[in-house]
């Protein structure tokens, strides 16, 4: 069992339109707190959308997944998996950005996500825009190159946009591959559609390794058989997960900022994830919620039902504090 001080707040002791909102109703354990030492998994806000080239808004992403995340519950329904119980889990609060400086940005999350991982704790992130995981890569693989499952309906493969900008949402997996943070070859992309400029992105996957798993052949293959090939690429070392809630289809998850339709359902997103189960995840991310596109607070509710899936696979595969 885990320490108390690490469970959440329960729905029968406190409504869950009260208190002050942390993600699943954990407990705020910043980098100064005297705990931090005792958190295997920390939830982190990342409010930073300076990479967002048409419709801004996941800045205030992490918000509105922390309200949203009140309705999460101690116990996942299908695997029956209760990941407080398996690890100490923490709201580590957010990156403190700065939204006038991109490179000031990226530099504050990299310091954030080091401390982190200097602690010992397996960082599992609420975004922000989809360039907010090549500074947190740049963190986790300082040692060696990760593997990578990314769910998205793009690659965020190209080169620059603009005639030569090179840090926007859609180029973070290049700039990764190129700095030695991804192996390209234990790299898949899965759901990857929509209509395109030309076919840089895709040559240059092909270029390196990278796997892409197209929406077509997702939905001809099936998600089971789809992430079996994923575990098999990844295989046994260690793993990044990064998952754009636009792999879901916009008529479920609209509050986003690039849509693609023909996606799949809130089911098969929660599929996907739960059965990242076995991978040896170092680190995870739900990127580009984008509350002023989401006036039902939907989109959130799914993005943090994702989250908690992911949560279940990390916490299930740490050793925890009871076998300490």
């Amino acid at each position: 069992m885990t320490d108390t001080f690490f469970h959440p707040v329960s729905g029968f002791d406190l409504p869950r339109f009260a208190g002050i909102p942390t993600f699943m109703r954990l407990p705020h354990v910043d980098l100064d707190h005297a705990r931090l030492g005792d958190v295997d998994i920390g939830l982190i806000g990342v409010p930073w959308d300076s990479g967002t080239t048409n419709r801004a808004g996941p800045r205030h992403g992490p918000r509105q997944l922390r309200d949203m995340s009140t309705m999460i519950r101690a116990q996942n329904g299908a695997t029956g998996v209760r990941p407080f119980e398996r690890a100490n889990c923490a709201d580590l609060g957010d990156v403190s950005t700065n939204p006038a400086d991109i490179f000031d940005s990226m530099d504050r999350i990299t310091a954030f996500y080091e401390r982190v991982t200097a602690a010992g704790i397996l960082p599992l992130t609420a975004g922000g825009d989809h360039l907010s995981s090549l500074p947190i890569l740049r963190a986790l693989a300082k040692t060696a190159p990760l593997g990578m499952i990314h769910f998205d309906s793009h690659t965020d493969l190209f080169d620059s946009y603009f005639g030569g900008t090179k840090y926007t949402h859609g180029t973070p997996f290049r700039r990764a591959v190129e700095e030695g943070l991804l192996d390209p070859r234990r790299v898949v992309q899965i759901g990857i559609r929509g209509t395109a400029y030309d076919m840089e992105d895709r040559d240059f996957a092909a270029s390196v390794g990278i796997r892409i798993i197209p929406i077509e052949e997702y939905f001809a293959r099936g998600s089971e058989d789809v992430m079996a090939e994923a575990r098999d690429i990844v295989g046994t070392a260690p793993t990044y997960v990064s998952y754009d809630i636009d792999f879901v289809d916009p008529s479920v998850a609209p509050g986003t900022g690039t849509p693609e339709v023909g996606g799949p359902n809130a089911f098969e997103a929660l599929r996907v994830a739960r059965l990242l189960a076995g991978v040896d995840i170092v680190g995870a991310d739900l990127v580009e919620v984008s509350p002023p596109f989401d006036a039902s607070g939907g989109t959130a509710f799914l993005g943090v039902s994702i989250m908690f899936e992911m949560l279940c696979c990390m916490a299930d595969a740490t050793p925890g504090p009871s076998a300490a």
